[in-house]
């Protein structure tokens, strides 16, 4: 059993997505709820840079040292009293948690926000052994009613508007008043918790995803804004955590770092509202917690990218600012990609874990404008990733023959350096003179992917022509 894939569709996904009204509506919200308020709070911590090296730095240490901390992390999960699974795939990893269900006799099960899940499809599995999952962050469970999947890591809903959730709540929530009135957003809130405080008492078992694993002490962290994670794990009476085994972190110090960029990064928020840290199930002296505490810790591909060119992207730490400042994602929204994770980060992670066969359109869906790296709080960098699932698209020749034939032409005066300076003067003062005598491409600016790696400087307005003529005026030429 596996997630639907439509990323071979990219194309046709995104058509679709820039002809959806609502959508480009939607979409327009994201500066204001993420960008800028991530660089409002990034300025007022004057040692905000200086934390982003020291999170580069741990997770790669980390990396370096995996195996280590990832036994060290199930020997202090053992001894606390819980049980570590491990899962080379997301079969393996289904298994084990429906193994621990229907131990259990689970007939609900209730989940907190978990990309892992999504990535092994496990609610479609539970629903096949007749367990029935509910999602408790609200975006989770807005889309769970839906029937859809994320269209952003930390903002599952960020592409539906109040409306749509309105509709959806009436269809779904028959048991309630239909005169109710649902016109503001706080309405609209107080009713799902409403409805899902009922699944927290009634569920079986609590699954929840982990933000990081801490070698140090066996201890699972858990980011939220909606408290729906503390409910997950502490009501049930079995806890199973799921995690990637790039979410290990050596210490409580370590985390602790790394938490100072992390809301910053993703939610504009100094700290988030809950930072939740579990070890082990409940202790004679705990007033609540549950009575066993599984880990089941997941590597579907990700081992193999160790020691690899991709490697860096096991430091990504799922704040969603790189989908935040990305203008593609900006523009067609998280579904078009076709899989789980979107954004810059998914056009990196994707082929990764699925294979460029299914997911190479999606490292092209990018300007190269760096944005993405720019504020990455790991400092992973992603245009050089993507360029280098490029190559390999292209080496397997799985681009398009036009693609291939292109950069072939374009590689024959590439290494002709003179015969690539006289073709490229003559285009230019054939566009300069029809600009000219034409009154055409007067106001064609340049494309907005050039970065640092390119030949051409990031454009700072003017046209095409102007920069051209810039440009050779510099240079003497």
């Amino acid at each position: 059993m596996t997630l639907h894939v439509t990323s071979p569709q990219f194309k046709d996904n995104a058509h679709r997505a820039l002809q959806d009204e609502q959508l480009q509506k939607a979409m327009g919200n994201v500066r204001q709820g993420f960008i800028d308020k991530r660089a409002v709070v990034a300025a007022k911590l004057p040692e905000f840079e200086a934390l982003r090296d020291s999170a580069r730095d741990i997770k790669n240490h980390t990396l370096a040292h995996l195996d280590l901390y990832l036994e060290r992390y199930e020997k202090k999960v053992t001894a606390a009293g819980g049980h570590v699974h491990w899962a080379r795939t997301a079969e393996e990893a289904r298994g084990a948690i429906l193994d621990i269900c229907r131990k259990a006799g689970a007939r609900t099960v209730t989940k907190g926000k978990s990309m892992i899940s999504e990535e092994i499809a496990l609610n479609d599995a539970l629903e096949a052994a007749h367990i029935q999952p509910v999602e408790t962050d609200l975006g989770e469970y807005i889309i769970q009613l839906r029937g859809e999947i994320p269209s952003h890591i930390i903002a599952p809903a960020v592409h539906l508007n109040a409306t749509q959730v309105e509709s959806d709540f009436r269809r779904v929530h028959t048991h309630l008043d239909p005169a109710r009135d649902l016109s503001q957003p706080v309405q609209l809130l107080t009713e799902a918790r409403g409805v899902l405080r009922d699944r927290f008492l009634a569920a079986d078992v609590g699954i929840t995803g982990a933000n990081f694993l801490v070698a140090e002490t066996g201890t699972s962290v858990i980011v939220t804004n909606e408290g729906n994670g503390d409910l997950t794990q502490t009501l049930p009476k079995i806890h199973i955590v799921i995690a990637s085994i790039e979410k290990v972190v050596p210490t409580l110090e370590d985390v602790s770092q790394i938490l100072r960029v992390l809301a910053r990064s993703a939610t504009g928020q100094e700290m988030s509202v809950y930072t939740t840290f579990s070890t082990g199930p409940r202790r004679p002296e705990d007033v609540d917690g549950p009575q066993e505490y599984h880990v089941v810790i997941l590597d579907n591909g990700r081992s193999s990218m160790l020691g690899t060119a991709f490697q860096d992207m096991l430091r990504c730490i799922r704040c969603g600012a790189c989908m935040n400042h990305c203008p593609v994602y900006h523009a067609v929204g998280g579904h078009a990609y076709g899989w789980v994770y979107p954004g810059p980060m998914g056009a990196v992670l994707s082929p990764s874990l699925i294979g460029v066969d299914k997911a190479g359109h999606l490292p092209n869906a990018s300007t190269f404008c760096g944005r993405c790296e720019s504020v990455c709080p790991v400092r992973i960098p992603l245009p050089k990733l993507m360029r280098h699932w490029r190559e390999r698209e292209f080496e397997r020749h799985l681009s398009p023959a036009t693609v291939r034939s292109g950069l072939a032409f374009w590689g024959f005066f590439a290494r002709r350096p003179r015969l690539y300076r006289f073709a490229t003067g003559l285009a230019m003062r054939s566009l300069a003179w029809l600009g000219r005598d034409k009154g055409r491409f007067t106001s064609l600016p340049l494309a907005g992917g050039w970065t640092e790696f390119r030949d051409f400087p990031a454009p700072q307005g003017g046209t095409f022509q102007q920069q051209w003529k810039s440009r050779r005026a510099g240079s003497g030429r």
